[in-house]
Parts: C-alpha cells; structure tokens; sequence
C-alpha cells in the first residue's frame, strides 16, 4: 500500500482522536478508553458487579433487582441496578456498586466502618444513604430512586434513566437556569460543603450529576466516593494547576465548574475561562471569576466560607428545620485525615509530573520552530563567515612568518656571549 495513503490516514486518525480526547465526557467514555489502552481495560465490570451485588443477596434477601440501569454513569467501574424491598413492591430505590481507585489509603477495616457510618449522615442538602456495606475490594450502596433525577437531567432536560452520553453529550436546547435556581441551589451546595470541610470528611467529587433534586432542595450524593479513592470527574482540569492541592481547593474549583453549568447550559470550552458569556448577574460573574478565570488558576481558590460571602450567596435565606447530624469517632477522624493527606500528595506529585512535562514540550516545540530553525540557520552561516575571515587573516601571517625566520637564517646576527648558546643540530 502506498506510504503517502497510509500517513495521511494516520494524521487523519490522530486528528479525529485529538478531538474525542479533548471532549470531557467522550474522554471518559468506556469505548474510547478500551480502545487507546485495551491492556487496562479489559475486565467487564458488569459480570464483576454482578457476582458481587449476587453475594450481598445471599445474606440480605429483603432485597431484589428490578433492572440493571445501563451506563446512566460516567465512571466504568461503578455500575447501578434498580431495586426494590420484596415487602414493598412499589418503592423503587438505586444500588449503586463500585470497586477501589487509585487513592483509597483507608485501611480495609477503617473503610468499612466509615463505608457502614454513611446511613447515619442525615443532612437537609445531602441525599440520605438507605443500606451501605463494603469488603475489602468494593463498597456497595442503596439510596431511593428519584424520579426526578440529578441537577444535570434539569440543565440538560434529560431522563434519568437514560445513558449517560445520550443525556449531556449533545443537548438539543442548550439554556441556563434561572437567577433565584442558581442563587438558592448554589447556597444549598455551598452550605454543605462548608458542613463536611468543617467535619474533616474529604469530598473532592462535586459535579451536577452528583447533586440530587428533591424539589427546591440539592441535595448531595456519593460521599462514599472519597473513601474508595475514586478519582475525580474534574481531575483532569484541577490536576494542571499546582496552587490546587487540597481536597478544600479542589470542592471549590469544582463547584466554578457547576455554577457555570447552572449559569449557561454546558460546561465551560476550557479551563482557565479567559472571558465570560453574558450572564443574568454580574454577582454570578464575580464567582466564576474568582473559581475558573486565569489568576484564581493560578494563584489559589477562595475558600467556600469566602464564597458563601459574596453577594451571589449572601442574602439567600434558607428555610429548613433539619439538623446535622454526621458522629466520626476521633480514630476514624484521624484515618480521614491521613487519607486526605495522602491524597493530595499524590495529586501534587501528579501536578509537578504534568508541570515538568510541560515545560519540556514547550522546550522542544519552541526548539524545532520555523522561527527558531531559521535562526539557528542566520547564527550557522554567521559563525562560518567569522570562521572563513579568521582563517584567512590567519594564513597570511603563518606565510609572514615563514619568510621572515628563512630571511633570520642569512643575516642572523652574531650571538652575544649572555645569550643562551642554540642547541646542537648535529647527529
């Protein structure tokens, strides 16, 4: 086959796969990542989640699957099935079932304990855990199905059920939510994460698929996420911005991501965000910027006490008569703690990796330029002028020099006796 045919159909293939990966949700997608790395994803977690939940039925057998709900995830090791309690028929609620990720630093009984303690977090703005248990390989959750589905199936008009690339990859209407939305929901998300900072529970995983509608109230899901070490649905944007190293920042961060869905319909084209849309309030604005414009990126996010302040939030009034409630013994605060700890150290070694990485591919990009080749190509010809001039200056002096020690020979004068006598040509 001929080589130009088969270059230009690899560029063509690069090109195409450029513009999948720089899609966040496509990059996700299971397909595109059992395409570019078989090797680690060749399991089926379908089967894997299957035999685990068959397990869990054996001891709880109140429980009974109405249906497995297909991909309504984004993550390809967490999979979701519709239950519902043999007693009662007609309530429908959702397991969710997941195995670990990459930072779970929580030793196996630690884990299972805060995986247990989650029924009994009861909060206005987080969506309550019916049953949760875990071994030492998956953690496995039951909450109340929601008909009306997360904060992203009202942006997106979406039904909860369906997949997760059908509903938010390619909206048909793209349209924000209203000020008083944005103003309240914001508030609520706001007052929760200031709830689990305050708590020394790590979150890191706020996104609106993650957010519950319970009529007027958001409320937040997956706290379990932190304690399987899931990586975050942000990761790849907070991890190119070294002055976002904790988990705090890291809520903060995300949650600019959000207010800006809520504000415009779709996420933003890229972060940092250089200029803003038109908003319906320059208070809306304000907090964007101080979350995803190119100064907070690089210089720190405030944090959601700062927030909570600005005028965006601050004349919100929020009506509900439910008290926290969240009991961490003092040894698992500790084991939060550390695990927290690592965590973000793993994330600013994998920052500092992306930081160097960077400045090499600038160093060569800037190296192998047109410009830069035609310089090194001025400076070349310039340094062999100067090499070709020297030379020649040279060559007439060594020829000077020459005649002038043969001319020495014939006319040499007499040697005075202080001189040193010449050594001895003589065999």
């Amino acid at each position: 086959m001929d080589r130009e045919f088969i270059a230009e159909r690899q560029k063509g293939l690069q090109n195409y796969l450029n513009v999948i990966t720089t899609n966040h949700i496509l990059s996700n997608c299971e397909l595109v990542k059992k395409f570019l790395d078989p090797n680690n994803y060749s399991a089926n977690y379908t089967e894997i989640a299957l035999q685990q939940v068959s397990m869990f039925f054996r001891s709880e057998p109140k429980w009974e699957v109405v249906e497995p709900l297909k991909d309504i995830g984004w993550r390809i090791r967490k999979k979701y099935f519709l239950m519902k309690i043999k007693n009662q028929p007609k309530e429908r609620l959702v397991l969710s079932w997941a195995d670990l990720g990459p930072d779970k630093y929580l030793s196996d009984k630690d884990f299972q304990c805060l995986i247990k303690l989650l029924p009994s977090c009861l909060h206005p703005y987080i969506y309550r855990v019916t049953f949760a248990t875990a071994n030492e390989s998956s953690a496995l959750l039951i909450r109340m199905f929601n008909e009306k589905g997360t904060l992203k199936d009202l942006i997106y008009k979406a039904k909860p059920k369906d997949p997760f690339l059908k509903k938010y990859c390619n909206p048909k209407k793209i349209q924000g939510l209203e000020l008083q939305q944005i103003k309240t929901y914001g508030r609520q998300i706001l007052e929760v994460l200031k709830f689990l900072h305050d708590k020394g529970f790590p979150y890191g995983h706020l996104h609106a698929s993650n957010v519950m509608l319970d009529g007027d109230t958001c409320r937040l899901l997956d706290l379990e996420n932190s304690l399987l070490g899931l990586p975050s649905f942000y990761r790849s944007y907070f991890s190119q911005f070294r002055k976002i190293n904790t988990l705090e920042s890291v809520d903060v961060h995300c949650f600019g991501h959000l207010l800006y869905e809520m504000t415009y319909g779709r996420p933003p084209d890229s972060v940092p965000v250089d200029s803003f849309p038109p908003a319906p309030s320059m208070a809306v604005v304000a907090v964007l910027e101080s979350t995803l414009s190119c100064e907070a990126c690089k210089n720190g996010m405030p944090t959601v006490s700062r927030l909570l302040q600005m005028p965006l939030f601050s004349d919100v009034l929020l009506t509900t008569s439910e008290k926290p409630q969240f009991k961490i013994p003092t040894k698992l605060k500790e084991a939060l703690r550390i695990a927290k700890e690592c965590t973000e150290k793993r994330l600013m070694e994998e920052q500092k990796q992306i930081h160097q990485h960077r400045r090499l591919t600038r160093a060569q990009s800037h190296h192998g330029s047109e410009e830069e080749r035609k310089k090194r190509k001025i400076l070349a010809r310039k340094k062999s002028k100067r090499s070709a001039v020297e030379n020649s200056d040279e060559h007439p002096a060594k020829y000077s020099n020459s005649n002038n020690s043969a001319g020495s020979g014939a006319s040499s004068p007499l040697t005075s006796p202080s001189s040193p006598t010449p050594p001895s040509t003589s065999g």
